[in-house]
């Protein structure tokens, strides 16, 4: 029997790819949803003693997302003791001030991967894992950018705030038995993402110093460090008493 289903999508790099090799255990069977094989998380996974399925896909589609929501819903096992979805998959772009925001593709692009393929995702999640005694539970990663507004990421910030309040909705639906679910900032940390951050044009990006400065300031977090940090708190008794939250309350 496995112990511990974990669906995690956005698993290849920084945070997501930190993610898979903490979910990694013996004993969890870890699905993990992203655009490219990681073969390195494949020969970890085998060290670890741990069960992996890679489904290569890019979320951004949603035709490709809901085949996959709906082929990991069907061969979803119902034997385990807890089942874990984690939604990290996200995108900052497009960097713009809102009134260059006319590029109707890529803002629809941004609202797929970091809203609609999340919400497609825990539906099914939901379905599969209705009316189950296991211990079931959503984290999805958001943003500080959700909750504090920063010129040049109108798409961003909005995303991420529509992810919190549709969590708060989930929490709300679900009551104090069903799934638990929590939206989670988990602060700054040095990845591909701040990578592309720091790239951008200063004219569509009034705080790119800022975030130049955590990087040569050395305060950016090691994705390791904040994995394990949020995979502690995915594992708290108390998971989901705080329906929007954020990994810096717990050092």
């Amino acid at each position: 029997m496995t112990d511990t289903i974990a669906i995690l999508t956005g698993a290849s790099r920084g945070l997501g790819a930190a993610l898979a090799r903490g979910l990694a255990r013996p004993g969890v069977r870890l699905v993990t949803l992203a655009r490219r094989d990681d073969a390195e998380l494949a020969e970890f996974a085998r060290a670890q003693g741990a069960e992996l399925q890679q489904v290569k896909v890019d979320l951004s589609d949603l035709s490709a997302a809901q085949r996959t929501a709906d082929q990991i819903a069907r061969d979803l096992p119902h034997d385990a003791r807890r089942y874990l979805l984690v939604n990290n998959a996200g995108t900052v772009q497009p960097v713009s001030p809102c009134a260059g925001l006319t590029d109707a593709a890529s803002i629809t692009q941004a609202f797929n991967l970091n809203v609609t393929a999340v919400m497609l995702l825990t539906a099914r999640f939901l379905q599969a894992v209705r009316g189950m005694q296991a211990d079931r539970r959503v984290l999805n990663i958001s943003s500080g950018a959700g909750r504090n507004p920063n010129a040049g990421w109108g798409v961003y910030c909005a995303t991420k705030a529509a992810l919190d309040m549709y969590t708060r909705v989930l929490k709300q639906e679900q009551g104090a038995d069903g799934v638990r679910a929590v939206s989670l900032a988990p602060g700054i940390v040095d990845t591909d993402m701040q990578e592309t951050i720091r790239g951008s044009d200063p004219a569509s990006f009034p705080a790119l110093a800022k975030f130049q400065e955590f990087k040569t300031a050395g305060q950016l977090a090691a994705p390791a460090d904040v994995a394990a940090r949020i995979l502690a708190y995915l594992d708290r008794d108390d998971f989901g008493t705080t329906d929007i939250d954020d990994i810096r309350h717990y050092p």
